[in-house]
């Protein structure tokens, strides 16, 4: 199975601190231990390198680069993909829907992913499956 891996639960994943950070080391082990196929996109990977640097500091960018980075297949937003997520996030129009957001959308669709690694309820809005399932 692939899954789609999203900002939200790198950073529960890393954060000790964060409140749902057992549930996402659980879905992380059970993810690491099925050996599915963890895909995510560039700009998911801009947005988590720019949470884990302001929040977590560059030791934890670091382990990301190191440690997480190389378990993932990144798929790269071309300028089509691009342009149908900014048609969508201006269609929908809602201030916490994220252009970020909107590509990992288009790229799960893509590659018919139906299941992501996420905390943002965006994505069950949107008719994925969440692990573990989203609190919001």
């Amino acid at each position: 199975m692939t899954v789609f891996v999203d900002t939200s639960a790198v950073y529960a994943l890393l954060c000790a601190s964060d409140p749902r950070h057992t549930a996402a080391r659980n879905a992380w082990d059970t993810l690491r231990r099925q050996r599915d196929t963890l895909l995510t996109s560039n700009y998911v990977l801009v947005e988590t390198s720019a949470l884990i640097q302001r929040r977590l500091g560059m030791p934890a960018l670091r382990e990301v680069q190191t440690a997480f980075l190389p378990l993932l297949s990144v798929a790269w937003i071309d300028q089509a993909t691009h342009a149908r997520a900014m048609s969508v996030l201006l269609a929908v129009a809602a201030r916490d829907l994220s252009l970020v957001d909107c590509t990992s959308f288009e790229v799960m669709r893509d590659n018919a992913v139906q299941t992501a690694f996420a905390f943002d309820a965006h994505f069950s809005q949107q008719g994925f499956h969440c692990m573990p399932i989203s609190p919001d």
